[in-house]
Order: C-alpha cells, then sequence, then structure tokens
C-alpha cells in the first residue's frame, strides 16, 4: 500500500501543490493513514493465524518492516520534493520563454 501510494500520489502532490510544506504535511497525513491501515489489516491477519508478514512467535516486527516502511517513506518525500523541482523549473522555463517573446 505504501508503494503505490509512494508511486502515485508523492511526485503529483509536489508537482501541484505550490507550497512545498503544504504538499510534504498533505503527504505525511496520507502516508500516516495508509501506514496505519497496512499495520492495522498485517495485525489482524497475523492474529488470525496468518504468519506472512510477522513470524510466529515474534515480539517485535521483523527489521525487513521497518527499513523498508522507512525507505518508502524517504522515498515519497523524495519525490514530493522532486515534483516541486520540476514544476519550480517548468514555470522558471515558461518565464524565460515569455520574456523572448515579448523583448
Amino acid at each position: 500500500m505504501e508503494l503505490l501510494l509512494m508511486v502515485l500520489v508523492a511526485f503529483p502532490l509536489g508537482y501541484f501543490v505550490r507550497s512545498r510544506p503544504a504538499a510534504l504535511v498533505v503527504y505525511i497525513a496520507v502516508h500516516s493513514f495508509v501506514f496505519s491501515f497496512q499495520n492495522t489489516t498485517l495485525l489482524m491477519g497475523w492474529l488470525g493465524g496468518d504468519h506472512s508478514a510477522f513470524p510466529k512467535g515474534a515480539t517485535a516486527p521483523p527489521l525487513s518492516y521497518l527499513l523498508f516502511n522507512v525507505a518508502f517513506y524517504a522515498g515519497g518525500l523524495g519525490l514530493v520534493a522532486l515534483g516541486g523541482k520540476v514544476r519550480a523549473r517548468a514555470a522558471a522555463k515558461r518565464a524565460r520563454k515569455a520574456l523572448d517573446i515579448a523583448g
């Protein structure tokens, strides 16, 4: 779920929301919801006997789960920032073209 969010939401959010801090806060809020839903789903499955996400008898989530989630979170934040940079470059290019036409 987090990977889908990162791929489908992060870059467009950074591109279309003018304020980078606002885009980051929106991404953090959406990611928090998706992360909570994902964890609840995995925990409910684990309590129901599905041990594909967490090993049987585990007292803590596997380190790999932490590392993947941190990577997806950081990647999403990076894509939000990249979307803002691409938008700023495109706006600067349009401004230069407008000056060339006017000049």
